[in-house]
Parts: structure tokens; C-alpha cells; sequence
């Protein structure tokens, strides 16, 4: 005859809670770094299309969505966009700026949009034939169970660019 603990249905619901507690955990990976790059050809020199794209708050005149930018004049800049409906802002910090390679990355410091960690780079390269390319790329971390609305934002808003950038520059 065995003789029964009185911890045992104390140890039993503590296994149980702890068998909950990873498998949840399991359930519910947490989001992975993603990455994202786009790249345009311009048919225009890489001088011609740093002017257009390489002063920090120039980029409200070639991606639609931005209506403002506020640039606070510190060094390393900061630049808070404003979208054209005034419904959103965002807050950018440039971390790195090359004027001889053409590029500046910059990273957010406050975005609506449903990603943490994000830094980006733009970079204009010169062709031998006298266009150019420009590369934007982006790493960021989704928020849990955003991962696809992310990616879809943040891809509209790199191709939109691109796009604006060769609209604007084509010879």
C-alpha cells in the first residue's frame, strides 16, 4: 500500500501550470529580424541624383507620403516627418553619412508603424554609362503578429520613393 504526500496535488498543478508556460512560450515565437532592400536604375548621373536625394530633409520632395520635415540642425541630424494627411509623424535620426559614397543611414527613433529596431541605408552608385542606381535597405523587427502588415508598409514606402526618384530625374 502506497502512502499518498499531501504535496501531491500542490506539485501536480505546479507541473501543470509549468507544461502551460512553455508550451505557450512555444506557441508564440518571438518575431525574427526581417530585412528589406530596393534598388532603382535612374537615368541620371549619381551627382544629379544625390542633389536630389542626399540633404537629409530632401526627402519630402521625392517620397509622397511626406508633406513636412523638420530638421532639428544638430549634428548628427534628427528629422521629424509629417505625412501629407497629417495623421502620422515619424522620428529619424541619421546614425552614418558618407557624401563622397553617396549614402546616410538613419534609423527611427518614433514611427507608427508596427516595427522596433528599425535602421535603414540609401545609396546612390554610379553607373558606366552614366546612370545610376539607388539601394535603399532596411532591417527591422515586426511587432508580434504584424510581421506581414510591416513588411507591406514599409515596402509601399520604398517603392514609392524609388519611383518618385526616377520619375523626377528621367532624361
Amino acid at each position: 500500500m502506497r502512502k499518498h504526500s499531501s504535496h501531491t496535488p500542490l506539485r501536480s498543478m505546479l507541473l501543470t501550470m509549468l507544461a502551460i508556460a512553455l508550451l505557450s512560450s512555444l506557441s508564440m515565437p518571438p518575431a525574427l529580424a526581417a530585412t528589406i532592400s530596393r534598388s532603382a536604375e535612374v537615368k541620371a548621373s549619381a551627382s544629379a541624383v544625390w542633389s536630389l536625394i542626399g540633404p537629409f530633409c530632401a526627402i519630402k520632395a521625392w517620397l509622397p507620403p511626406v508633406g513636412e520635415c523638420i530638421e532639428d540642425g544638430k549634428a548628427p541630424p534628427t528629422r521629424i516627418l509629417v505625412t501629407k494627411d497629417g495623421k502620422a509623424a515619424f522620428v529619424e535620426k541619421q546614425t552614418a553619412r558618407n557624401d563622397a559614397e553617396r549614402s546616410y543611414s538613419y534609423a527611427f527613433l518614433a514611427s507608427p508603424l508596427p516595427v522596433t529596431d528599425y535602421a535603414s541605408t540609401i545609396k546612390v552608385t554610379a553607373n558606366a554609362d552614366g546612370t545610376s542606381t539607388v539601394t535603399w535597405t532596411g532591417s527591422y523587427t515586426p511587432d508580434q503578429g504584424k510581421e506581414t502588415a510591416a513588411a507591406e508598409a514599409l515596402t509601399g514606402v520604398y517603392e514609392a520613393g524609388l519611383s518618385e526618384i526616377k520619375t523626377r530625374l528621367a532624361k
